[in-house]
C-alpha cells in the first residue's frame, strides 16, 4: 500500500498521482494499481525513481474512484510489470498520441540522459489536451505538436506530421504509444522508411503476468510479452488495429 503525496491535474481530463514510494521501473512498463473496494487495473509508469508516478484519464469507474482519492490517502500498487522501450541509436522519434504520453514522457527522459537528440511529436485533440509538452521541452528535444482541431501546430494527426518529419530527417528507431489506429499507420510509415519501430500496445489486463488470457493477442500476452513490442512482433499481429477482447473474452472492433 503506497500513500499519496501529490496528485494534479495534467490536462482537463488527465490527472497524474504521485506516491511517498519509488520503484525501479523502465518508460513502457505498468504497475497495477488496487483501489480498496472497488477494482485493480494497469497504469503506465510516468515517473520512476525516487517517486513512482503514474498518469491517467478518468474514464470509468475504476479511474473515477482514483481521482477521488485525496494526498494521504492510500492504494495497492504492485509492479513493475512486462517489457519496456530500449534505446536503439541517438537520434529518435518519439510520437505521442494523447494519453500515450504518459510512458513516453519518461522515455524521452531516459534517452536524453543518455545522449540521445530526439523529435517528439505530441498529438492531442485539441491544445488544452496535450500533455507533457513542457517536461519534453526540458530535455532539450525538438517538440512537435499536432492537434485534431487545429488549436495548436498542425491541423491534424500525430502520424501526418510524423510523416513530414520522416522525410525531412534521418532517424534510427520510432517509438510510439497512442491509439491503436495511429500506432498501424506509423507502421507503416517506419516500413517503408526502413526504420525500426517500438511501440506499447494497450488492452484489458486482469492480472498483469501471464495468466488471466484478457490480453492474449495472436498467441501473445501484451502484459507479459509487451507491452512494448518491436516493429517484426507489430507486423505478425492479425488483429492489430481491427479487434481486441472485451472483459468477458469477446472479440471487439479496436
Amino acid at each position: 500500500m503506497m500513500r499519496i503525496v501529490e496528485h494534479r491535474d495534467e490536462t482537463p481530463t488527465t490527472k497524474t498521482m504521485v506516491f511517498d514510494e519509488g520503484m525501479r521501473a523502465t518508460s513502457g512498463q505498468f504497475v497495477m494499481v488496487w483501489v480498496p473496494g472497488v477494482d485493480e487495473f494497469p497504469m503506465s509508469v510516468s515517473y520512476s525513481g525516487e517517486r513512482l508516478g503514474i498518469t491517467y484519464q478518468v474514464i470509468g469507474e475504476g479511474t473515477s474512484a482514483l481521482a477521488a482519492r485525496q494526498v494521504g490517502d492510500r492504494i495497492g500498487v504492485r509492479g513493475p510489470y512486462g517489457k519496456g522501450f530500449a534505446i536503439r541509436g541517438k537520434r529518435l522519434l518519439v510520437v505521442g498520441g494523447g494519453l500515450g504520453m504518459a510512458p513516453l514522457g519518461l522515455f524521452v527522459e531516459e534517452a536524453a540522459e543518455h545522449g540521445a537528440k530526439l523529435d517528439i511529436v505530441l498529438g492531442a485533440r485539441t491544445s488544452g489536451e496535450l500533455l507533457f509538452e513542457e517536461r519534453c521541452a526540458r530535455t532539450g528535444s525538438k517538440v512537435h505538436i499536432s492537434t485534431d482541431d487545429g488549436t495548436k501546430g498542425l491541423k491534424g494527426f500525430a502520424t501526418e506530421l510524423a510523416a513530414t518529419i520522416l522525410e525531412r530527417d534521418r532517424f534510427e528507431c520510432v517509438y510510439t504509444c497512442g491509439p491503436e489506429k495511429m500506432i498501424v499507420g506509423l507502421l507503416g510509415i517506419a516500413d517503408k522508411k526502413g526504420i525500426p519501430m517500438q511501440a506499447s500496445l494497450e488492452r484489458i489486463m486482469k492480472c498483469g503476468i501471464g495468466v488471466c488470457d484478457s490480453c492474449a493477442l495472436d498467441g501473445r500476452h501484451v502484459c507479459r510479452d509487451g507491452p512494448v513490442f518491436s516493429e517484426r512482433d507489430l507486423r505478425s499481429f492479425s488483429d492489430l488495429g481491427k479487434t481486441k477482447l472485451d472483459t468477458c473474452g469477446r472479440k471487439t472492433a479496436v
